[in-house]
């Protein structure tokens, strides 16, 4: 590892990542591709790190020179790489509960139609590292939409269920809206008019 590994290193940074049986890595320069059962995906890193193949380990260390810097992004890097790697292994899942009288969801192709209780149905193009399965659930009698999302991206399947969620956020009164599955609405008791 030369020089690097006898600079300080970032706490967290200098962990290595440990590849799972059925992931490959391929590293050019600055860019790293991983491939898994779930898929691939490639990401290029900034040039104050150098993220090198240790057996079956991935390792993250600062560039020679960078200092202070190179620290900096060795943790934000170590934990992209993880991210990646778990991502082709298992997967990253995010689920959404559309509550609410007539609230629905639907696929047509790439994008997702909702209806949430708007003067307009807004439309969201998925983009296509995202699965998206639409599953209709029963509690107790009420009936609503689950929408479950899935890809290899951790952060974009982050960004399209947020995406989702801004559309209707849950309200405060009797909870309507788009909520992430489990996430639990602080509700308030509202004014009493008698």
């Amino acid at each position: 590892m030369g020089e690097a590994a006898t600079e300080k290193q970032s706490r967290n940074g200098k962990k290595p990542v440990t590849l799972p049986q059925g992931v490959e890595v391929t590293i050019d320069g600055q860019r790293l591709e991983v491939k898994g059962p779930k898929g691939s995906i490639a990401r290029e890193f900034r040039s104050e790190v150098v993220v090198q193949k240790d057996g079956e380990q991935l390792v993250v260390v600062p560039a020679d020179g960078t200092g202070k810097t190179g620290r900096q992004f060795q943790g934000l890097t170590r934990a992209l790489v993880r991210n990646m790697v778990e991502g082709v292994k298992d997967g990253y899942k995010k689920s959404l509960d559309f509550r609410g009288v007539g609230y629905r969801a639907a696929m047509n192709g790439r994008v997702l139609k909702m209806t949430v209780g708007l003067s307009h149905q807004p439309e969201l193009e998925i983009p296509a590292g995202v699965d998206v399965k639409i599953e209709q659930m029963d509690e107790g009698g009420m009936k609503y939409p689950r929408v479950h999302l899935e890809s290899v991206d951790k952060e974009l399947v982050g960004r399209i269920a947020a995406r989702i969620r801004s559309f209707r956020p849950p309200e405060p009164y009797q909870g309507k809206g788009i909520r992430y599955t489990g996430e639990k609405i602080r509700e308030k008791a509202g004014k009493s008019g008698k």
